[in-house]
């Protein structure tokens, strides 16, 4: 029921920054908590940062703490990852995802988005 569609990515120089969107559709009453993913080529998925719609709690992944800030729109039904002090390294497909519990890994999330390609280059 619950749809995800992320937008924003693309190519940004390393040092520069990039904000990602997520909107939700259908059901969204059913989501509890939006998260961010990223999967680079040949590497599991990563947790990026995660955000509570009800009271805005919000946790990030030690590779992005201090660069990136996730943060919601709820009239909007959608979640931003505002992306900052851009590495090489944070080239990925991000993914957005909707959950119904409270988690940290890939699995704890039911519905997933099509993903945004970002490229930083030096």
């Amino acid at each position: 029921q619950v749809q995800l569609v992320e937008s924003g990515g693309g190519l940004v120089q390393a040092g520069g920054s990039l904000r990602l969107s997520c909107a939700a559709s259908g059901r969204t009453s059913s989501i509890y908590v939006m998260g961010w993913f990223r999967q680079a080529p040949g590497k599991e998925r990563e947790f990026v940062a995660r955000i509570s719609v009800s009271n805005n709690i919000k946790l990030y992944g030690d590779a992005v703490k201090g660069r990136f800030t996730i943060s919601r729109d709820n009239a909007k039904n959608t979640v931003y990852l505002q992306m900052s002090s851009l590495k090489l390294e944070d080239t990925a497909i991000y993914y957005c995802a909707a959950g119904k519990n409270w988690g940290d890994s890939a699995a704890s999330y039911e519905t997933w988005g099509q993903g945004t390609q970002v490229t930083v280059s030096s």
